[in-house]
């Protein structure tokens, strides 16, 4: 049985990746590229195979809205990469403000 930290844990690589692309609604070979184009890099299981994160898996569904919306991939992991390092800033800020 998996422990608990574990299921609270939104960086456990906890989902195949057949069940990462049914949840965000793409193909495999859409997170095969977002791997490629370094977006999400996913853990391997001790058979090779590709596990994702709760984390790795809000940042493909990001990434996915902006591709059906005409974003470029590249284009579209970049606008991701900045979102995600602005938000963790203004987490940073916020934290040294109630200091």
């Amino acid at each position: 049985m998996a422990e608990p930290d574990m299921l609270d844990d939104e960086d456990y690589p906890a989902y195949t990746m057949g069940r990462a692309a049914e949840i965000i609604g793409c193909s495999p070979d859409f997170l095969r590229r977002l791997g490629d184009a370094k977006l999400i890099e996913p853990c391997r299981s001790d058979g090779g195979h590709r596990r994702y994160s709760r984390y790795q898996l809000r940042l493909a569904a990001r990434a996915r809205e902006l591709a059906d919306g005409g974003t470029d991939l590249a284009a579209a992991c970049r606008i991701i990469i900045l979102e995600d390092q602005l938000e963790e800033a203004l987490r940073q800020n916020g934290q040294l403000e109630n200091r």
